[in-house]
Formats: structure tokens, C-alpha cells, sequence
């Protein structure tokens, strides 16, 4: 067994897109190219390099404002598991955050929970993957209607409250690849993006006033997506996670929002209804 002292962990370049694909299909994750592109292009994704060249495992990196980052997409292929790796890319993340005095960020499934605890990481809160199927229901409620292009300033800065750090390139380019199912509430307090998957169609960002305008703009987006969903709802949604029930959706896993050595959630958790996604928080 090879040690981890060894490994020779580099960061990836645009080139590494079919291979980072490779190793994420290969865990049955959800990604596309343009997922992979845009931690390439706005953060840094640190591979080990297998025998034919491309990555055998991964780990990126993506700097929010200039507070805190999130970590994110930590695979190792099959053959290698169970060697430390995954521990030492995450390792290398998180010093490399620290060296940047940015606070690492990330959503841990049960099983990285007790990798990550060990490392410093504090629980913030929970969050629940829903899935199902979108269309046939009963269209876009009162008092949201589609987004448009000339929404996104206000759309941005809304999201930099509630998150708590501005990231437009990620907000553009969920729009840009699925401006039909982007929405807005009529009185500009909240917004839904969703961007096709591998396997489904991720809803998220959902960011709203309360429960009830969240349940109209989830409503909206799951009306309109065709085929399989996903969407990463927070724990404390109760009305909600009811609601998902009653449209037929299940739960597949938990996830548990986390920060190294920081126990309080950035931004304004009482307006954050769904997330992005573990891979962009």
C-alpha cells in the first residue's frame, strides 16, 4: 500500500473536466461539465493522478467573498479507497483555506460526518435530500412569475444576505443554463434557480420571507422541471417537508452543514428554505 506521504496532490486544470466526470459518475453523483468548470474556474480542484493520467481522486475548493469557502466534491475511485486519501486531500484543502484565512464550509453526508469531526469541524444544521419527479401539477402560483435576465442584480444581493457572501457567477450561471426554471416572487423578497443534472434536475437556491412564499416558488420550479428532481431542504422546514410528502417525493439521505472550527451559520439561516447543493452550499 502506497503511503499518503507520496502523494503528489496538484491542481487540476480545464483539460481534467472528462476525468473529474469520470470519477463523479463513478460515485453515482449528480454533476455536469459545467459543474466541474465552474470550481476550475473560480476556485482550485486538487487531484492525485492515477496510472492512465487522469484523476483518481479530487477534492476542489471555492472561495465565497472574503469570509469563508466551501469544500466540496471529495472523490476517490473505487480502487484507491480506503488508503487515507480522501483524508489527506481534505487535509490539503482546509490548509490551504486556512493559509487564505477562509473559514472551510461544507455539507457532510452520516459517513463524512465522522471524517470531518475529528479534522475541527462543527455542526451548524441539517439538511434532508428530496427526490422525485417535477411536472403535473398546478402551475405557477399567485405572486411569482418567471425571472428574467434583468432580475439578477437584485436577485444577487438578496442572496448575499441570506448566504452571507455575494457569489454572482454561480447564480449567473444557474440562470444562464436554466432560465425557464428560475423564478421570482412578485414583491422582489424571493427567488428559485434549479440547473439540469446527470441523474436529475437540482432545485436550489430557494431563498425567501417565509414558509409560505418558499412552498410557492418550490411549487413553481417543480411544476415546470420534467423527469427527476433532487432538492436539499433545511431541517427546520417542517411545513415543507410535509408538502414534498404530498406532491410524492421521499427523502434519500441527510446532510449536515459544517464549518472547521466555527459553530455559527453564515448569513441569515431563517431565509434559507433550499441550498444549492452540497457541492455549492
Amino acid at each position: 500500500m502506497a503511503s499518503t506521504d507520496a502523494l503528489s496532490l496538484t491542481p487540476l486544470a480545464a483539460s481534467d473536466v472528462p476525468g473529474c466526470m469520470a470519477l463523479s459518475a463513478e460515485a453515482g453523483w449528480n454533476q455536469l461539465p459545467d459543474d466541474w468548470t465552474l470550481f476550475l474556474d473560480r476556485g482550485t480542484v486538487f487531484g492525485l493522478p492515477g496510472a492512465d493520467g487522469r484523476p483518481a481522486a479530487t477534492g476542489a475548493i471555492l472561495p465565497y467573498g472574503d469570509e469563508f469557502a466551501w469544500l466540496s466534491m471529495v472523490l476517490v475511485t473505487a480502487a484507491r479507497r480506503r488508503h487515507r486519501i480522501g483524508t489527506r486531500i481534505l487535509e490539503t484543502c482546509c490548509k490551504e483555506l486556512t493559509q487564505r484565512g477562509l473559514v472551510a464550509v461544507l455539507d457532510a453526508t452520516p459517513a463524512g460526518e465522522q471524517v470531518y469531526r475529528p479534522l475541527g469541524f462543527e455542526p451548524l444544521f441539517g439538511l434532508t435530500r428530496w427526490q422525485g419527479a417535477g411536472g403535473g401539477r398546478s402551475g405557477i402560483p399567485a405572486g411569482v412569475r418567471p425571472m428574467r435576465k434583468a432580475d439578477l442584480a437584485a436577485v444577487i444581493a438578496i442572496d448575499a444576505g441570506v448566504f452571507g457572501a455575494r457569489r454572482p457567477f454561480l447564480l449567473e450561471n444557474f440562470f444562464r443554463r436554466a432560465p425557464h426554471l428560475a423564478f421570482v416572487t412578485e414583491d422582489g423578497e424571493g427567488f428559485a434557480l434549479a440547473r439540469p443534472g446527470r441523474i436529475a434536475t437540482q432545485i436550489g437556491p430557494i431563498v425567501a420571507a417565509n414558509e409560505a412564499t418558499a412552498a410557492a416558488l418550490l411549487g413553481a420550479a417543480l411544476d415546470t422541471v420534467t423527469g427527476p428532481v433532487f432538492l436539499d431542504l433545511c431541517d427546520r422546514w417542517k411545513g415543507l417537508a410535509r408538502e414534498l410528502e404530498r406532491c410524492g417525493l421521499t427523502v434519500q439521505r441527510p446532510f449536515l452543514r459544517m464549518a472547521l472550527r466555527y459553530a455559527a451559520p453564515f448569513g441569515d439561516p431563517a431565509r434559507t428554505f433550499v441550498v444549492a447543493g452540497p457541492e455549492f452550499g
